[in-house]
């Protein structure tokens, strides 16, 4: 088909007659048109259908005639004259663009990567080591680094809250919010390590605790029950793990983080094993320090806010039970911030911000709560 309407069959085409003399070369009477059809356009129709019996005479002798005026088929068309021509695109316009946000892969934490492509760890049927949320933003370029936020902070608040208003109760009012302390630290801490579900490993830490609480009001609140529980649970750990059908990596990485969940939820019971004053001062300024600490501030600046409210909060509580307490709301600030900045280590989750985020710091504060409580006495 071409570009010109109704311009005619052949170059003899003259007022709807074939040829010069108005001879029809291909002998074929043409029939009247149509109403409202009278076009050139059909009557060079009727000249192709001419030619389509003239071939079947010849017997299709020339099985490429039939194409050739078939392409001269002149149909309805546009006038070309009447539109622009659209010009093809400029290079810049259809240069690719570049990447919008998304993030290269990175290799796995464990084994290199193949030859497949860089950015990704060997094909295996069990799938790559799963890369941390920590690894993962360092690898992006950005930082683990994720704090809790205000409502951690003041969930720990309260409980810290919690545990300085029990202390002056009595020692079995302080078991309460401590054992509420303890289970929320063993399940952070499985957490913080990227292990969830880990039930049996939380239920072990958590028990430890348990047992600590107990072999403590067994003993007079003895801290050499607390030293032998631990021990105990370090190797009541590594017998469990032995039996265990893992992968040897994933069995010392279990282990490790069973005898860490183990150890701080112990840990914690020195709040049962300290004196009371010394826990009031010290559950007060841990409050205090981490609600600071969550303040919209420079990290620095928001550091040095934290560590002098620890200790104006230890010296009024100082104050109020008659004890020099603005040593031991530094010690347990200092502690307690150091639990923060580890349950920040991972990028980001909300879960574990309200587990360890709100644990840690508490937590953490419990031995120098209990060494400076006694110093101070």
């Amino acid at each position: 088909m071409t570009n010109q309407p109704y311009d005619g069959y052949h170059e003899g085409y003259h007022d709807g007659h074939f040829g010069q003399d108005g001879h029809d070369p291909y002998g074929q009477q043409q029939p009247q048109a149509w109403p409202g059809q009278e076009q050139p356009g059909y009557q060079a129709y009727q000249g192709q259908q001419g030619y389509q019996a003239s071939q079947d005479q010849q017997g299709y002798d020339d099985p490429y005639a039939a194409q050739q005026y078939t392409q001269q088929w002149q149909g309805q068309t546009w006038e070309t004259q009447t539109h622009q021509a659209v010009s093809a695109p400029a290079a810049a316009e259809t240069a690719y663009l570049p990447q919008q946000g998304y993030a290269t892969p990175v290799p796995a934490a464990t084994g290199p990567a193949d030859a497949a492509g860089p950015g990704y760890g060997p094909a295996t049927v069990g799938g790559n080591t799963r890369m941390t949320d920590a690894q993962r933003a360092r690898a992006e370029g950005r930082s683990p680094i994720i704090e809790p936020g205000m409502q951690p902070a003041a969930l720990t608040a309260l409980l810290g809250l919690l545990l300085a208003g029990a202390a002056a109760v009595g020692t079995y009012a302080l078991l309460v919010p401590l054992v509420v302390l303890q289970a929320v630290t063993a399940a952070g801490w499985f957490r913080l390590n990227g292990m969830w579900p880990a039930r049996q490993g939380i239920a072990l830490g958590f028990a430890g605790a348990l047992a600590a609480d107990a072999a403590l009001l067994a003993s007079g609140r003895s801290p050499s029950a607390i030293l032998g529980t631990l021990g105990v649970w370090v190797l009541l750990a590594l017998v469990l793990q032995l039996r265990s059908h893992a992968d040897p990596d994933e069995r010392m990485y279990g282990l490790m983080a069973t005898v860490a969940a183990s150890a701080l939820a112990i840990v914690a019971g020195g709040y049962l094993a300290a004196d009371a004053d010394a826990v009031t001062v010290g559950a007060v300024a841990v409050a205090v320090a981490v609600l600071a600490r969550a303040l919209p501030l420079p990290t620095a600046a928001s550091v040095v806010v934290a560590l002098l409210a620890g200790a104006g909060g230890g010296a009024a509580a100082g104050w109020l039970t008659g004890t020099s307490g603005a040593l031991v709301g530094v010690g347990a600030a200092v502690c307690a911030l150091i639990g923060h900045r580890v349950a920040s280590y991972d990028y980001p989750s909300r879960f574990v911000h309200f587990t360890a985020g709100v644990a840690l710091p508490l937590a953490a504060a419990a031995p120098a709560v209990y060494v400076l409580g006694r110093a101070v006495a």
